[in-house]
């Protein structure tokens, strides 16, 4: 039992350098700031109670208010920002401001903690104010941005590493989140792939079919999914393979090139060919920060971190 603990705690606190974080800083932010960017001519109409469509954000508010009455929302903020006078309109623009600035603060590091908490909380009030008209991307920003808030910030790339000066380096710590994140994938994938494996549709391709042809995602013509039909069984099997392997095969050294790579191939495929591009960024920089510094790019970054200054961190 001694020996077994030894190796629990080798296993979750091996010493790790801070890679991870900073390509999980920048993905992660720069996702958002893509997010607010986006949404910057709808933003007023999509929030404000008097401009909202059919789904407004009371009906949304409400429904979310069933599950809990302390999710973060919109309107926590709408009616804080009453008390000074402020309108809907006037307060609904400063979280556009407030969103996009505590993003851009995060991606150049700058107050990183604080940036990160802030970024996570109003991303947090956005997203679920709209659950209606959101999917999976959302809560993976999420994701990203709690392990950024929780890590052991700043990391060598922020700018609080050279304005703050470099701090008490712990590698343990740095390689127990990073190590926390990988088993979040794992269970991510695994379960994914065995909720697909329940299904018929995704042993026919019939499921791959389906999303492919189903609005706004049919971004392929129907020519060509007619004349690829006798690969969807291939490609639906394969995604099934590399999503129930992935806890397995992630972690062996002979094959994690090939499965990253393979899975990273997957989402930029479904991100082209549905035009999921935020989901396929979003999961593509999970995945490389939880498993992308084992390989020589990532050695090369440390050794140019090196050359300009920073003290070295083992990878």
């Amino acid at each position: 039992m001694h020996n077994l603990m030894r190796r629990l705690e080798g296993f979750l606190f091996a010493p790790d350098s801070d890679t991870w974080l900073s390509i999980l800083r920048v993905g992660v932010a720069f996702q958002v700031i893509i997010y607010c960017l986006s949404l910057r001519a709808e933003w007023i109409d999509l929030f404000s109670l008097d401009r909202a469509g059919l789904i407004k954000r009371d009906v949304g508010e409400a429904i979310l208010s069933a599950s809990s009455h302390y999710i973060p929302r919109i309107g926590w903020l709408v009616d804080f920002a009453t008390h000074f006078g402020a309108t809907e309109q006037i307060t609904l623009t400063m979280v556009w401001w407030s969103l996009l600035g505590t993003a851009f603060l995060l991606l150049i590091g700058l107050f990183s903690r604080e940036a990160a908490i802030a970024t996570l909380f109003l991303h947090l009030c956005a997203v679920k104010s709209t659950s209606g008209l959101t999917y999976g991307v959302d809560n993976f920003i999420n994701i990203g941005l709690f392990y950024i808030m929780v890590a052991p910030l700043p990391d060598r790339w922020a700018a609080d590493y050279w304005l703050r000066g470099a701090p008490r380096k712990n590698d343990h710590l740095q390689g127990f989140h990073r190590r926390i994140l990988q088993l979040h994938l794992c269970l991510i994938y695994f379960f994914g792939g065995v909720t697909k494996c329940a299904g018929p549709g995704w042993w026919d391709g019939a499921s791959i079919w389906r999303a492919l042809v189903r609005p706004p995602f049919n971004l392929l013509p129907p020519e060509t999914l007619i004349a690829w039909k006798n690969l969807f069984p291939i490609l639906s099997i394969s995604v099934l393979l590399l999503e129930t392997g992935y806890p397995l095969f992630i972690w062996l050294r002979k094959t994690r090139t090939v499965w990253l790579v393979a899975v990273i191939t997957m989402h930029l495929a479904i991100g082209l060919a549905m035009g999921l591009y935020a989901f396929a960024l979003v999961m593509i920089t999970l995945n490389f920060a939880a498993f992308g510094p084992d390989f020589s790019f990532s050695r090369k970054l440390t050794n140019t971190a090196r050359q300009i200054g920073a003290p070295p961190a083992p990878v």
